[in-house]
């Protein structure tokens, strides 16, 4: 399968993906079914791709009009596609690669500015994790959602998730064969009844 950016400024630029076993980059199919849905809060978004991969979902909505991307993953082999697809995209320096593993990333002081928040947020960790109620807590309580912030979470059909983990909310679902995308709204606490 060719790797390709489906539209935007780098519409049709080809992608290099790792080679090996257990690598499922998200097929185009459903990348274009996402990036329609979540159109509306691409312009000037800071975003953030955990388990990023090859880069194709971060690279797509820099294409598609995010401001900046800052990409989580710990292969070092995946990491060096993933920095060859950023400077064939001349993106180098809208992109940020922090080498380590999601949940050290979400859950230690990283070499990313503590108070960078994100507004958009992919998720496409490995569809053997059945359980991400994990994932969806360490994010929840890492706080780097904006307000209204959008998470994107990329599983297969039968992993199951929670309608709810802490102030993410999950607003619409939408299966595409085997995969299934599960969307979270960032509901930030009322401040309705706090007192003046």
């Amino acid at each position: 399968m060719t790797l390709r950016v489906v539209a935007g400024v780098q519409k049709g630029r080809r992608l290099k993906r790792p080679m090996g076993p257990g690598l499922r980059p998200t097929s185009a199919r459903v990348k274009e079914a996402l990036f329609s849905i979540i159109a509306d809060r691409l312009p000037n978004a800071q975003v953030l791709d955990l388990y990023a991969g090859t880069g194709a979902l971060g690279l797509e909505a820099l294409s598609r009009g995010a401001r900046e991307v800052v990409f989580v993953e710990n292969q070092e082999s995946t990491i060096n596609v993933l920095r060859e697809n950023i400077q064939n995209c001349s993106l180098t320096q809208c992109c940020t690669i922090i080498a380590e593993d999601v949940e050290t990333f979400l859950t230690t002081p990283s070499s990313l500015n503590d108070t960078t928040t994100f507004d958009l947020v992919f998720a496409d960790p490995p569809y053997e994790i059945s359980n991400l109620d994990p994932l969806l807590s360490k994010l929840d309580a890492a706080q780097r959602i904006t307000r209204n912030g959008f998470v994107v979470v990329e599983h297969f059909k039968k992993t199951l998730l929670p309608l709810r983990t802490g102030q993410l909310q999950q607003s619409k679902q939408s299966r595409y064969g085997d995969t299934m995308l599960s969307f979270y709204q960032f509901i930030p606490p009322s401040t309705e009844n706090s007192c003046a």
